[in-house]
């Protein structure tokens, strides 16, 4: 999976909302998927993935994986770790100048995500991520674009 060069990781931490993706098991019915990310003193990086299942009135669900940057990969290739000892592989595989949407990816192309600053993107920009989504090798039948409604209802 080819990464971008160069992540400036504090620039990168934050709040993304998740566009669209080839989802894994727990999220293959997320809306309002948030992945946010918190810059640890270690330099490991502090996941925070929340979600409601199947609708927007569900209970928020959330994950905390953590990061661990790989030496050598510009800030762009990340182990994300659910459970010891497994770390998930995280592939910065595009991400825009202005830090604004970005894709992140794995070597297997089983799962994808678009990710972007703001809840929904305008239908021309997602297009052309989804573009660069089939140009890194995945099939883009299987993205599924995650229901975001903000702000959010109190159920």
């Amino acid at each position: 999976m080819p990464h971008v060069a160069q992540v400036d990781l504090p620039r990168y931490m934050g709040r993304w909302y998740v566009i669209a993706s080839i989802p894994s098991f727990p999220e293959r019915h997320a809306y309002n998927a948030v992945e946010s990310y918190t810059l640890l003193a270690d330099g490991r990086i502090a996941t925070d993935f929340r979600y409601r299942n199947a609708s927007f009135a569900a209970p928020v669900k959330t994950m905390h994986p953590v990061g661990t940057v790989q030496p050598g990969t510009g800030n762009a290739v990340w182990g994300e770790q659910f459970v010891w000892p497994i770390k998930a592989e995280y592939v910065i595989a595009y991400l825009d100048s202005d830090y604004r949407t970005v894709i992140v990816g794995r070597s297997k192309r089983d799962y994808v995500w678009i990710m972007a600053r703001t809840p929904t993107l305008p239908e021309h920009d997602y297009a052309q991520l989804v573009s660069k989504v089939a140009e890194l090798g995945y099939d883009t039948g299987k993205l599924r674009r995650v229901p975001q409604q903000w702000p959010e209802a109190t159920p």
